[in-house]
């Protein structure tokens, strides 16, 4: 257990990616890289120490904490910094329009018929968890994109030569009326974790490279307030990840779907 005296991880963690980041940041800078061994020789000279998960530091600063306030400053005009694998323990600061993907709370709620079993929602350890489970259970994949979806492995874990180590939350393949087959990746947020482009980025690339022949629909699911569940379908264009889709569901017993609620949804059905 820390002292009090201890800084909490996102005050230590702040300390290194900042002496890391103006260690290379010139005026109208773009981009650069910084390895791995950085981040170890950075808090050494610090007096840091680091958890045995170095990685813990990258991911952070990813989905879970926003960049120190001195970094964020020097990006330019409408554009913010990203930290991208750039091979094998290699990063690379980068700037970008988009950043975090966020829930829109303007949008309808749609009530789905809750399908997960109750002993799920009791022994699920973590928020990812339990939205994979519930995303499973409740065959979500399938009613977002309008195909039928299967789980095909969860948390992948691989690397890419370009990019460096990635994992997938899981990995879904499936067909539609057509014949046409996917391969969807699904990335999970809960709790304080954001959805962050550079992930899209990569779950893209290795589909991409290991499915050639499917098309590849990458998916984004997070909870949001209410137990509501926002789902995205992301994809990259012009070098940028979009939103192609954004969809809210609230799982809910059967009766608590009213003839008012199928009504209104009739009108949205296009």
């Amino acid at each position: 257990m820390p002292d009090a005296l201890t800084p909490r991880k996102p005050n230590r963690y702040s300390v290194i990616i900042e002496k890391i980041f103006f260690s290379h940041y010139l005026p109208k800078t773009k981009q650069f890289e910084f390895s791995r061994t950085e981040i170890i020789s950075t808090a050494e000279n610090l007096g840091i120490v680091l958890p045995k998960n170095i990685g813990d530091l990258i991911y952070t600063f990813r989905y879970r904490h926003e960049l120190p306030k001195a970094i964020i400053e020097t990006a330019a005009d409408g554009q913010e910094w990203i930290i991208e694998g750039s091979g094998q323990a290699l990063y690379r600061f980068k700037q970008v329009k988009l950043n975090r993907i966020e829930p829109r709370d303007e949008l309808l709620t749609i009530k789905i018929p809750d399908s997960t079993p109750e002993i799920i929602g009791a022994y699920a350890l973590t928020d990812e968890q339990a939205l994979l489970a519930k995303v499973r259970y409740n065959r979500l994949i399938d009613i977002f994109l309008g195909i039928t979806a299967y789980s095909l492995q969860n948390h992948l874990r691989t690397n890419l030569k370009e990019i460096g180590q990635i994992e997938i939350d899981e990995l879904y393949v499936g067909i539609d009326r057509y014949g046409r087959q996917f391969i969807v990746p699904v990335q999970a947020k809960g709790g304080k974790d954001k959805h962050g482009v550079v992930q899209t980025n990569q779950d893209i690339v290795y589909c991409q490279k290991k499915f050639p022949a499917l098309v590849c629909r990458a998916v984004s699911a997070q909870f949001m307030s209410n137990d509501r569940i926002a789902m995205f379908e992301l994809t990259v264009q012009d070098g940028e990840v979009k939103v192609v889709e954004e969809k809210h569901y609230l799982l809910v017993p059967s009766k608590s779907i009213t003839t008012e609620d199928l009504n209104g949804y009739k009108l949205h059905g296009g």
